[in-house]
């Protein structure tokens, strides 16, 4: 695979040109250090916001119409979104067209002239979407458990804000926080798939060369206490629930982060995993049971993700419990080992292929970590994971003051799930 290469220029903007000679598409994505973790309680949401509003009008092109048609024109597929630590908008098109989704994308980021009327018009958009979310509990369920885990603190807030919070804010504070977070400092741009190389750097400094300088406020460190396993139930009148069962883990930066995804993977991703062998294939219990390890820059857990059948999740809840206490006494084999390496190297191998999975794989590296690793060097560091290192990591986060289970259903008795809630 062609080597992916960092340009910072003198404004502090950097850029990642990942080529792909071979690509029948190229992708423009533009991420900046501005989400949920950037906000106080006062703007909860605002990052979330600001991201529908940029795509609402800019002085070159007034309505979101005019936008969305131009891009609808070029075939290109576009989106933005919106997480925890940063927030991104990206195009993907055929290469003749990189000239343009580039003039798109810096517009609407660089220059939304945030009209007051669609202000108004979109916090019912917003207002819907937090509805949607809470109406799918498959959703729903990751904001419970990063409420369980982090509790009144930015990573513990919905990535959306709430209701209340969306209905105040207004358009001197999307002002306000885009001179504090849209910076050249904090914004990469990454272009991915069939480009000239040494054109496009020009074009894209010509795009940005109007971007606002000014000084970056900083996200607050997240802070963690844990003695005891703790539940958080949210009741909801259904027929299945739908739980994370977690245990705090490390941040990006953590040497062990590599093992961690290798155990994530041995315990619920693909349909031979643990997890999904014993809760659906065996047990009859769920139609999905899957594990992850979501790391960032200064937290990250391993959890196991089930929708079972509301009769048996205290069985269900026992079979994960097992199943992460097994793997910390008992360890893996080699060949099991070595199926949960290439199906994770396979996977991402696959995903490559495509422009924009290719930008968001480089992108997502630099704007939390500011360094780089080429799929090769990731690809290495997953096959130097020993059966020991598994064993050692598990033993190291399977422990009751480190689990958490976050529940949704028609459920109320907290104390049913604490007398099982333990190794």
């Amino acid at each position: 695979m062609e080597k992916a290469k960092k340009i910072t220029l003198e404004n502090g903007l950097r850029i990642i040109l990942a080529p792909k000679a071979d690509s029948f598409s190229t992708t423009i994505l533009v991420l900046v250090e501005a989400g949920s973790k950037y906000e106080t309680k006062e703007i909860n949401g605002i990052s979330h916001f600001l991201e529908h509003m940029c795509f609402k009008g800019t002085k070159k092109r007034p309505k979101s119409i005019d936008i969305n048609s131009e891009l609808d024109g070029l075939g290109a597929e576009t989106n933005a979104f919106t997480s925890l630590e940063y927030t991104g908008y990206y195009a993907k098109a055929q290469p003749k067209h990189l000239d343009k989704i580039l003039d798109v994308i810096s517009d609407i980021y660089l220059n939304p002239t945030l009209p007051e009327g669609e202000i108004n018009k979109e916090r019912g958009v917003i207002i819907e979407e937090i509805n949607m979310i809470e109406d799918e509990p498959r959703r729903k369920i990751w904001d419970v458990f990063l409420e369980l885990l982090y509790g009144d603190q930015p990573a513990g807030w919905d990535v959306a804000g709430t209701k209340e919070t969306v209905k105040k804010l207004a358009k001197d504070d999307f002002i306000k926080y885009r001179s504090e977070h849209y910076l050249p400092q904090s914004t990469l741009v990454v272009v991915s798939g069939k480009f000239d190389e040494s054109e496009t750097i020009e074009k894209i400094k010509n795009c940005f060369s109007s971007i606002n300088l000014g000084s970056k406020s900083p996200k607050i460190k997240i802070k963690e206490h844990q003695e005891k396993p703790e539940i958080l139930l949210k009741y909801k009148k259904s027929d299945q629930t739908h739980m994370i069962l977690g245990v705090r883990a490390y941040d990006l930066f953590n040497k062990r982060k590599y093992i961690l995804e290798v155990l994530a993977d041995i315990l619920g991703s693909g349909m031979s995993s643990r997890l999904f062998q014993r809760i659906r294939e065996e047990m009859g219990a769920a139609y999905y049971a899957r594990a992850s390890a979501d790391l960032y820059t200064d937290h990250g857990y391993l959890v196991a993700l089930v929708g079972a059948d509301n009769k048996r999740i205290e069985e269900v809840i026992k079979a994960c419990l097992e199943e992460f206490k097994k793997i910390s006494e008992k360890g893996v084999e080699e060949k099991e080992l070595q199926k949960a390496k290439d199906h994770l190297l396979g996977n991402l191998m696959l995903s490559l292929e495509t422009s924009d999975e290719l930008a968001s794989f480089y992108g997502g590296q630099e704007i939390l970590t500011r360094k780089l690793v080429s799929p090769e060097e990731y690809a290495e560091k997953i096959k130097n994971v020993k059966a020991e290192e598994i064993k050692e990591v598990a033993q190291d986060i399977f422990k009751n003051g480190k689990l958490n289970l976050a529940l949704i259903g028609p459920f109320e008795d907290k104390e049913r799930f604490e007398k099982i809630l333990k190794f």
